[in-house]
């Protein structure tokens, strides 16, 4: 995986294979695993679901930034940084289907990027436990972890988020994954994203299919926004559309007309919970 959240910003150009035809940038919290990290922490040993689901709601309703949202929920959560990582590396289980589409994906040379408003430390800690020795393959972009002045990390209430820029995602994704939307057309690789909610937002419009989870509030946004998008429940759905896509079955346009479709008809799964 890559050490930082400051990657060469071209870099599934060249890493692990040169020229891909195809790249996957991915969520990670309640996309590529089955629970969120994050909002595991607030609801568990933060300050709980209610105020979260509330945060993220005036996320969507405009009354917060997802910044300030964000950083309140986790500054909610006092416990010794080290301890954080061990209590969500027991704790967060991936989507059983993940592995299956990670291994096709590396025979078929088509790089994963995971591009998280999660911190670095932990997103590498819980992909190498459920993954293993391939999680050094998929390039990671994400927020950090840092001390508070005059603490460690490893102290009661010594670590904060440390933000990958200055929007007011903290780390706005559509900037991680604009330079690769704008290359020359004969140079760019189709690109694709999976998201579920309020942290994709920026990256909705970025890439040429975005896969919105059944039932999340990212297919509320696609929908207010016009976002074309198609839905998936599990990772065998995903790789099952992608490998028709890389097989020249189906186009990302036909796919993301079925996702609109989909939800008309109503088997987008929604169900109003914030997430």
């Amino acid at each position: 995986m890559s050490t930082g959240s400051a990657p060469d910003e071209l870099r599934a150009m060249h890493w692990p294979v040169e020229n891909p035809k195809f790249i996957f940038f991915t969520d990670f919290d309640g996309t590529i695993t089955l629970q969120d990290s994050n909002d595991f922490m607030t609801d568990n040993i933060g300050f709980g679901g209610e105020k979260r689901r509330q945060g993220n709601k005036d996320v969507l309703d405009g009354k917060d930034t997802f910044r300030d949202s964000f950083r309140k929920m986790m500054d909610s959560v006092t416990k010794p940084y080290p301890e954080c990582i061990d209590y969500l590396v027991e704790n967060i289980k991936l989507d059983p289907y993940f592995n299956e589409y990670l291994q096709w994906a590396l025979k078929n040379d088509i790089p994963t990027v995971i591009v998280s408003s999660g911190m670095h430390p932990i997103i590498k800690a819980i992909m190498k436990n459920l993954v293993g020795e391939d999680a050094e393959k998929i390039d990671i972009i994400s927020n950090e972890v840092e001390a508070r002045p005059g603490k460690s990390i490893d102290q009661e209430g010594g670590w904060q988020i440390k933000y990958h820029d200055d929007s007011g995602f903290g780390h706005d994704k559509s900037l991680s994954i604009r330079p690769y939307a704008n290359l020359p057309a004969d140079k760019r690789p189709t690109l694709f994203y999976a998201g579920d909610g309020v942290s994709d937002l920026s990256a909705a419009s970025e890439t040429d299919l975005l896969f919105a989870k059944k039932g999340h509030d990212l297919i509320q946004y696609c929908v207010k926004q016009n976002t074309p998008f198609t839905v998936f429940s599990d990772w065998s759905d995903i790789l099952k559309k992608v490998k028709e896509i890389v097989a020249g079955k189906t186009s990302v346009h036909d796919a993301a007309r079925e996702g609109y479709e989909a939800y008309q008809k109503g088997e987008a799964g929604l169900n109003g919970k914030a997430k």
